[in-house]
């Protein structure tokens, strides 16, 4: 494997007279796969809600999806299974995918029981896990339909930081209307999974699939990115740097040194990511102008190799002494993404302040990004929370996750 790196402004040119130019920088990246690599072993621990709540087609679809990836597991693949009610347990330790009529056993007798205490099962999840990552993608599925009544939420982003320090990516589901969508949201934003909505039982295969799917196109580990800035540009104080694509997420940033900058950004997959810089220049001589470089930092399982070190590439601005806006349509897309994401984001705000009125303009707001987008689903859904405000009704527990997500991502149906 190696990485695909493409940098692009939103502007490549700069207007020699300004004192200070904003941009904004776009990042693509991808594991590139050559044609003798090898696909990566997959190491995958299934979390999964027992609890009451769960009783009938909730846990029924649940155990026959988690069955139908079983099926779809290769022997050169390890997968481990935890399930928690108020107290979590083992039903498969990690082991090699050889043994699948006792795996299957042991998921078919699972039953309903008890409460929810979800970071008692993160923290199996997470041990069994990490007993077979050598050399491996290693995933977490943790699915939950409710409320983590029993336990600690703290204690949960803890536990989704120490995954992340693992290399181990976290990817939550939310199954019906009752889960707390910021606790699964900041789990997996912060172990560099995703957030998926499983709004009724019908959907759980899908959605299973969907996720496995990515999954399975992992092909790099513990990646990245490495941001080194010319003098006289700097980063965005507030929110420098945030993921646009395949899902809206605020990266954290850690200085290296004075003009050097590190991202971490977990797996990359096959399928295109997109990371958005906001950056200011100081006035420059006119000319091609070197303003940064992007570099990745990853790990290859395929070879078992650490720490390797991709091309660095670099960003070149074309300083004008008549200036003549030259506006990139690709980035343009990912700035409304994070715009979409992001009036959302302050009409949740707005919402949680009582001012339902700014809330609804907000929301109508983010609808038009989204047209501009050409994202039309999102556009429907967030118009649709909007008019509900406006009309004095209350935001059912569906319509505030699916505004959610179709803010971070496009909405699967």
């Amino acid at each position: 494997m190696k990485v695909g790196l493409q940098p692009l402004l939103n502007d490549s040119h700069v207007d020699a007279h300004q004192a200070s130019s904003q941009r904004q920088l776009s990042i693509a990246l991808a594991a590139i796969a050559e044609h003798r690599d090898n696909a990566i072993p997959l190491n995958l621990c299934l979390v999964l809600d027992h609890s009451g709540s769960m009783n009938g087609a909730p846990l029924k679809t649940v155990k026959k999806a988690a069955l139908e990836l079983v099926d779809r597991l290769k022997p050169s693949d390890r997968l481990a299974i935890v399930a928690f009610d108020h107290k979590a347990k083992i039903l498969v330790p990690n082991q090699a995918v050889e043994d699948l009529d006792t795996i299957k056993t042991c998921l078919e007798r699972l039953s309903p029981a008890g409460g929810t205490a979800i970071d008692e099962g993160m923290k199996l999840g997470i041990e069994e896990a990490a007993k077979g990552k050598q050399d491996r993608a290693s995933q977490i599925f943790l699915l939950t339909d409710g409320e983590n009544e029993h336990g600690d939420n703290d204690r949960c982003l803890k536990l989704a930081k120490l995954a992340s320090d693992y290399t181990i990516t976290l990817n939550t589901l939310g199954f019906g209307a009752h889960w707390n969508q910021d606790v699964l949201e900041q789990i997996a934003d912060t172990a560099g999974g995703t957030m998926v909505y499983i709004e009724s039982p019908e959907q759980a295969g899908e959605e299973f699939n969907r996720l496995f799917k990515r999954a399975q196109s992992v092909g790099l580990t513990n990646a990245s990115l490495i941001l080194e800035l010319a003098p006289g540009v700097r980063l965005a104080e507030l929110k420098p740097i945030a993921q646009v694509a395949p899902e809206t997420v605020e990266l954290i940033v850690e200085q290296d040194d004075a003009q050097t900058y590190r991202v971490r950004l977990g797996d990359l997959m096959t399928a295109e990511r997109i990371v958005l810089a906001n950056l200011y220049i100081s006035q420059l001589p006119p000319g091609s102008q070197a303003i940064a470089s992007v570099q990745v930092q990853y790990d290859d399982p395929t070879t078992g190799q650490a720490a390797q070190l991709s091309e660095r590439v670099p960003v070149y601005a074309e300083v004008q002494d008549t200036y003549a806006a030259q506006p990139n349509d690709t980035v343009q897309k990912s700035i409304l993404a994070l715009a979409k994401y992001r009036q959302t984001q302050i009409a949740e705000t707005k919402l949680q302040q009582g001012d339902r009125a700014a809330a609804a303009t907000m929301l109508q707001t983010a609808a038009k990004t989204a047209l501009q987008l050409g994202d039309q689903n999102a556009a429907t859904v967030l118009q649709k929370s909007a008019t509900c405000l406006q009309s004095g009704a209350e935001l059912s527990e569906s319509d505030r996750k699916k505004t959610r997500i179709v803010s971070k991502t496009v909405l699967q149906e």
